[in-house]
């Protein structure tokens, strides 16, 4: 549901503009004196005995937004559904090897509940309820002999793709970035019958809806008719009855687990990130409300997982030029969505009405529990003081005439929204760990910027507690940047000059071991970090260094230690960066400290193999993929420092955004714990968060928290109508703890 917006414009001596809200927040909510106790409890069997390791699901629409609790079956078919809020429940069995049971109802207090599964009648039957990683793995990409490619008069491949590597790179950054491949909706040809062939179907279908210009556009990128064969080669197998492996079902800690989930949004929202409190110190805003952004809609989104409520707030831009704020979502379509029409989901005049462009991004929490973000205030145009002729020393030095996001946050406790400009665009954020705050931002393609957050908070100035700097690397080996330095895509470098590097900067983290920041560019393949030291007098002594994965086109590496696509980055406690490779399908650690070069002529990316450590994530090889290719897809990673789930510290977590789960590595043993969400199917994760809300209360006071954040929630199953969802992850110390 949506709140009531009253706007009330306060102009404040830099022309922030400050908005307040009618709004619902932690200090507004009727909470329900704390974290429900009902408990159902009972066994599973089916023909074939006890079922171990089997999910038991329980959904109500009792409360005030849907509620669903899921558990795991342990060796004996035993299992326990513990806080579960007053209402009555439909309950039933999902498992790999069965069909799902037949929901009963029920309601807490029951100890003796008897559920039967029901086994499979076949294969085709079973692999319905499979991940769609699983599915997707049947999908064969051109064999590593036709590479590279030749164009569309040799083999149809496009020439720039040098490798096979390189060509399953775009079918994650191209073809997964928004959504799932190999759940129902996608694996599945709608309205076969309207073309003559497969391929026909698929050429049309990846040009429907508002996303239609950029999937239209990725098949471009790898040789149109190849990739459209290729996919259509994948679903005619499918419709002919090919099935994936079956996956194995949970095990060991696996079977520890809780998940709960929420409806949030409406049934178009689409939410990226959400955060829950201070990474800094997970125990801000515990047992509060978690937070969310839905980019199309421009508004924050909320839950309060103690009254099992959701509202939506609406998220301003300034008001003397809201008309003219852009947006990202493309406003015509090349052909009509299945699913929605001619109607248009996202950016200004959505399906609500919301007159609105701010695009929020990414959500992080401040020590005062403030949910900072990214979102678009303003039209493309830089103020003066950003561009070339300014005083600002950052503008002299670097001169930045556009950004296409921003900054803002929302303070719950006076709620109330405040919008800072920004020279830079904006993408992710994080803060630092120094005294002041330092919020940091990726998502321009020149520079890394920040906002020093305590003069902010005592000025109020967007100027003055505002810089940035361009990443540029020390090539010349004499230990700083000088000016004039070779410039990116220049058709020759003089090695006497430092030389600048660009890119999209998607994911950041700032190190808490020392001053520097580090940015993933997911291209060009096979991407890298960038680490950023300001130095002592930024911007003049700002100095950036590159690190690429190992590469499959580097010939000095073993073809099966490579990796590419870094996009999600964090950092443990030890300084050691954490990155889902999104291309290879990897958790990759990287330890500077063990690179034998950090600058110079020859730092240029592939110069520290060393420093990398890669560990395959488990999951099913795509079909005649030599290298490293897991049909799995890791929109972004996370590094749990303090041990909120209760695996342990320092571990890093993977999105399993194509395995409906979430991936946490044990670094000292290579181990992995799939983290599964069996309903609905399709979860997509993007950013995590974790959260200890009761630092005495063992598992029940602590968690995970991840959302459904997919373009496309009607993909989710359940279809049109399916809202978005919040998911909260905790593990028991055994799977019958209460």
């Amino acid at each position: 549901m949506r709140t009531g917006f009253r706007p009330c414009v306060v102009f404040m001596p830099v022309l922030l503009l400050v908005v307040g809200v009618a709004a619902w927040s932690a200090t507004a909510l009727a909470r329900q004196g704390g974290v429900a106790d009902g408990v159902l409890a009972g066994t599973v069997t089916s023909d074939n005995g006890p079922e171990a390791g089997v999910w038991v699901i329980a959904e109500t629409n009792e409360l005030e937004t849907k509620f669903a609790k899921i558990v795991v079956t342990d060796d004996r078919g035993r299992f326990v559904l513990p806080q579960l809020p007053e209402a009555t429940y439909d309950v039933w069995v999902r498992g790999y090897g069965l069909v799902d049971s037949a929901k009963v109802q029920l309601s807490p207090g029951r100890e003796d509940v008897t559920l039967t599964g029901v086994v499979a009648p076949n294969e085709q039957a079973a692999a319905q309820y499979y991940p769609g990683n699983y599915w997707y793995s049947l999908i064969e990409p051109p064999p590593a002999h036709e590479f590279p490619g030749t164009g569309p008069d040799g083999n149809g491949i496009a020439e720039n793709l040098q490798s096979q590597g390189a060509w399953v790179d775009i079918m994650k950054q191209g073809c997964q970035l928004c959504h799932q491949l190999g759940n129902t909706a996608t694996r599945v040809v709608q309205h076969l019958d309207d073309f003559d062939s497969t391929v026909a179907a698929w050429d049309h279908r990846v040009q429907t809806g508002q996303r239609g210009n950029s999937m239209s556009g990725a098949m471009n990128r790898f040789g149109r008719q190849r990739a459209l064969e290729m996919f259509a080669d994948w679903t005619d197998r499918i419709a002919a009855g090919e099935t994936p492996p079956r996956p194995p079902r949970p095990s060991g800690v696996e079977r520890n687990l809780v998940v709960t989930l929420w409806d949030w949004g409406t049934d178009s929202s689409f939410i990226h990130d959400e955060i829950a409190t201070d990474k800094r110190n997970p125990t801000i805003n515990g047992g509060g409300p978690v937070y969310g952004v839905s980019a199309g809609h421009g508004s924050l989104t909320v839950v309060d997982p103690i009254a099992n409520s959701a509202v939506e707030l609406t998220i301003p831009v300034r008001l003397d030029d809201p008309d003219n704020v852009p947006s990202r979502f493309p406003q015509t379509q090349l052909q009509p969505s299945y699913y929605w029409g001619d109607q248009l989901l996202w950016g200004r005049g959505g399906p609500d009405g919301h007159e609105n462009s701010a695009d929020p991004h990414n959500p992080m929490m401040d020590q005062k529990g403030r949910v900072w973000m990214t979102s678009t205030v303003r039209a493309r145009a830089n103020a003066d003081w950003c561009q070339e002729g300014s005083d600002n020393d950052y503008a002299e030095f670097f001169p930045l005439s556009r950004s296409g996001r921003q900054a803002s946050y929302y303070d719950p406790e006076t709620e109330r929204f405040v919008l800072i400009d920004t020279c830079f665009g904006t993408h992710h954020l994080q803060f630092g760990e120094d005294a002041n705050n330092t919020l940091w931002f990726s998502g321009d393609g020149n520079t890394i910027g920040w906002l020093d957050t305590k003069v902010y908070d005592e000025t109020g100035d967007e100027r003055f507690s505002q810089g940035w700097c361009p990443t540029v690397i020390d090539t010349n080996g004499d230990g700083k940047i000088s000016k004039p330095w070779n410039e990116p895509r220049a058709e020759e470098n003089d090695p006497a000059l430092d030389t600048r590097i660009a890119g999209f900067g998607y994911g950041i983290i700032a190190s808490p071991t020392d001053d520097s920041v580090w940015i993933t560019r997911t291209g060009p393949f096979p991407g890298r970090l960038v680490r950023l030291d300001r130095g002592d007098n930024p911007p003049e002594t700002c100095i950036a260094e590159v690190y690429e994965p190992p590469s499959i086109e580097n010939p000095n590496v073993d073809p099966m230690k490579t990796g590419s696509a870094p996009r999600g980055i964090d950092v443990d406690r030890n300084g050691v960066i954490w990155a889902a490779l999104s291309g290879s399908s990897h958790m990759a650690s990287f330890d500077r400290t063990k690179c034998a070069v950090t600058n110079g002529p020859e730092a240029t990316g592939q110069h520290c193999p060393e420093g990398w450590t890669l560990y395959p994530v488990p999951g099913p090889q795509m079909k005649g993929v030599e290298t490293p290719g897991s049909a799995d897809f890791h929109y972004y990673s996370w590094v749990d420092q303090y041990n909120t789930l209760g695996l342990g510290a320092n571990i890093p977590i993977a999105d399993g955004s194509t395995s409906d789960s979430l991936l946490a590595l044990d670094p000292e043993t290579g181990e992995w714990v799939v983290l599964r969400v069996p309903y609905p199917m399709a979860f997509y994760s993007r950013g995590l968060d974790g959260r200890i809300d009761d630092p005495d209360a063992g598992w029940r006071g602590r968690g995970l928290w991840a959302n459904y954040g997919s373009n496309y929630v009607w993909h989710t199953e359940g279809g049109k109508g399916t809202k978005s969802k919040i998911v909260h992850f905790q593990i028991r110390p055994d799977p019958l703890a209460r």
